[in-house]
């Protein structure tokens, strides 16, 4: 039986992105009860400005609660150096980074081409890498950008190419606005694998449309064997409007079940963690799968 890694980014991506913040003790409750369903990649938190992402402030109060020397990765978003100075401080044993396949896009979210970030992430990855981190790379609006429409392929295997070397270990392909069907998923990987091998890589996949399970499959047929998913689908895309998110993880999981693929996820404990983090937050999960089977645990 092959096995298919999922990296849950709820309580990052998914927590940054909703309107309501929840304090460190729910949090440190939420990666608890993830890291007990079976996962094993959970991103704690992000090093960015908390004027910016005011969810995000606690996120050295988050990892100095957890056993970040065990065999569960808890990765951290760094966008610059004074971000990676507070990671290390910290003590993250993984940091991410995150670029854009969209000039527009990365102008208006980190205020700085895509050549100037990438220049930025390469003092960035150098330090963390020295530092004995492991580095991972993310690219932004892999299918379509908010500003620009439709992205050409090229750009997203150029980008994706560039952060790999600089020493990121594997590059998330995000469609962060969902607009990606499978044919067009298929069209951006077959332009990336070209330039890096599926070993390489992770699927990233919002749900706008209700595509992101579609694009996990054609991803799989792909190649790739690593994917980002947030809990109860938590989160959304503040430049895109009506968007919902990252897929849920549990429908993630699910899929994967059904389709011979080994986790080493409880589905059990992690729809009982998606319905705890909805009633944190005060409303019901997002996933398919934590309405089908209703409260657990």
């Amino acid at each position: 039986m092959q096995s298919v890694k999922i990296v849950e980014v709820g309580p990052r991506d998914g927590l940054q992105n909703e309107k309501q913040t929840v304090n460190a003790a729910v949090k440190l409750e939420l990666i608890r009860r993830l890291a007990d369903s079976g996962l094993s990649a959970i991103e704690a938190g992000a090093f960015v400005s908390p004027k910016w992402v005011p969810q995000m402030a606690d996120s050295a109060e988050v990892l100095a609660a957890l056993d970040l020397s065990g065999p569960i990765a808890y990765p951290v978003l760094v966008p610059n150096d004074k971000g990676l100075d507070a990671a290390l401080a910290a003590g993250a044993r993984e940091i991410a980074v995150f670029g854009a396949a969209s000039e527009s896009f990365s102008q208006k979210n980190i205020n700085a081409s895509i050549a100037e970030s990438l220049q930025r992430f390469e003092s960035v990855t150098r330090r963390a890498l020295d530092a004995g981190l492991k580095v991972r790379g993310y690219v932004s609006c892999v299918v379509g950008c908010p500003y620009e429409g439709k992205i050409a392929p090229q750009k997203v295997a150029d980008v994706a190419k560039a952060l790999s070397e600089l020493g990121c270990y594997e590059i998330s392909l995000g469609d962060t606005i969902g607009v990606g069907t499978p044919a067009s998923v298929r069209e951006m990987l077959d332009a990336v694998l070209r330039a890096l091998p599926a070993v390489r890589l992770a699927g990233h996949y919002h749900d706008t449309y209700g595509m992101a399970i579609a694009n996990i499959r054609a991803s799989l047929d792909a190649g790739l064997r690593v994917f980002d998913a947030s809990v109860a689908g938590l989160g959304g895309c503040p430049y895109a409007k009506g968007a919902s998110g990252n897929v849920a993880t549990e429908d993630v999981a699910y899929l994967l079940a059904g389709e011979g693929y080994h986790t080493g996820i409880d589905l059990t404990k992690l729809v009982a963690a998606s319905w705890h983090i909805a009633d944190a937050l005060g409303k019901a999960p997002a996933s398919k799968l934590a309405h089908a089977l209703g409260r657990q645990g």
